[in-house]
């Protein structure tokens, strides 16, 4: 097995000298789907934003694809940016936009496309996540589990390597929730892409996951299969489970 696609090492970060990540170790393969979970202002967020390089660690190193990105200037991390997708909590769409203009968005920044070429684009992405016709829409129009699919669109675009995946499902009704799990295990297999997954959702975890890791007290102090994280007896774990945490 080559070197992992992001691997964190003795990562640091705190705010306000309060600290979130203490030392913390995570080693992500290329093609897995790893999902974080933990209690709310644990630190799941904070460590999607020091992937994609919005936030830098107190210490530590940060690897993607064998490159530590914690040194680079804010110019050297568009290009780490280029390989990594985001899909934000909210969905993080421009209402002002149509789905088309929120998925070239993107495109027009950092590619020289054509205006042909970017069209095309778009009616790629967006009959891979299952919204073929709605190009033309505005995000008003459309359902809270659609604009999740469209802001999977516009993070699939540039054809990135990783895709971060903030509370997917949150806020989305039993049906839609099954629709981006189906999509997440989608883009994977189609796109050959490494997935990480913050969520309070179990199920959600356990039906996407190739590997779970909680996260607590600023580490990953458990990571296994979804086989393994539901037939342990660790206390931590069997609230998550149950959903008796907060």
């Amino acid at each position: 097995m080559g070197s992992p696609t992001i691997e964190f090492r003795q990562v640091y970060r705190s705010f306000n000298h309060v600290p979130v990540l203490a030392g913390m170790d995570l080693a992500i393969e290329h093609g897995e789907t790893m999902t974080i979970i933990g209690g709310s202002g644990i630190g799941k967020s904070v460590t999607l934003k020091l992937i994609v390089g919005l936030l830098k660690p107190d210490a530590g190193q940060i690897f993607i694809e064998g490159e530590d990105i914690v040194p680079l200037t804010e110019d050297q991390l568009t290009r780490i940016r280029k390989k990594i997708g985001m899909v934000f909590q909210g969905s993080a769409l421009f209402d002002s936009l149509s789905v088309a203009e929120n998925i070239a968005y993107p495109l027009r920044e950092h590619t020289a496309m054509s205006e042909h070429q970017i069209r095309e684009r778009i009616m790629e992405t967006l009959q891979l996540v299952g919204l073929d016709g709605t190009a033309d829409k505005e995000p008003a129009d459309l359902s809270g589990g659609m604009r999740k699919r469209v802001a999977l669109a516009r993070a699939i675009a540039l054809a990135p390597k990783i895709i971060l995946y903030d509370e997917p499902t949150t806020g989305l009704d039993p049906a839609n929730t099954e629709k981006i799990n189906e999509l997440i295990m989608d883009m994977e297999r189609k796109l050959n892409v490494t997935s990480v997954v913050v969520t309070h959702d179990m199920q959600s975890a356990f039906k996407i996951s190739d590997r779970i890791g909680l996260l607590d007290n600023g580490k990953i102090t458990v990571v296994g299969t979804p086989r393994e994280i539901e037939q342990t007896n660790l206390p931590l774990i069997r609230q998550f489970i149950t959903g008796r945490t907060a």
